[in-house]
């Protein structure tokens, strides 16, 4: 599910995508990705190609939040968070700070 979230995230040209290993944090995942969309329509778009890709490979579905607003959308995939915000959104909430991401384990271009 990491792969496939990182892979579509990076064919739909998410910004400033970062990875956050949970192990040991928390119980609720064991992967919090959290990248940006330049607009509200591209966030929406983002989280779509995410679930699309996520029911056509079998993952079964993941619990969505934040559509159809698309300024922050949540997918919550079990062993994996994906956070998709607007850029000003994402830097109020802070989650990389909030989550000890001050160097994230895997960064993409964006």
């Amino acid at each position: 599910m990491r792969a496939l979230a990182l892979d579509c995230l990076e064919d739909m040209k998410a910004e400033e995508t970062i990875e956050i290993d949970l192990v040991g944090k928390t119980s609720l995942a064991d992967t919090m990705i959290i990248t940006s969309g330049r607009s509200q329509r591209h966030v929406g778009a983002i989280a779509d190609r995410i679930l699309q890709d996520m029911k056509s490979k079998g993952f079964g579905s993941a619990r969505v939040e934040g559509l159809p607003a698309c300024d922050w959308v949540l997918i919550d995939a079990g062993d994996v968070l994906v956070h998709i915000f607007r850029p000003e959104v994402r830097g109020f909430y802070n989650l990389e700070k909030m989550w000890g991401a001050d160097r994230p384990a895997g960064l993409l271009a964006g």
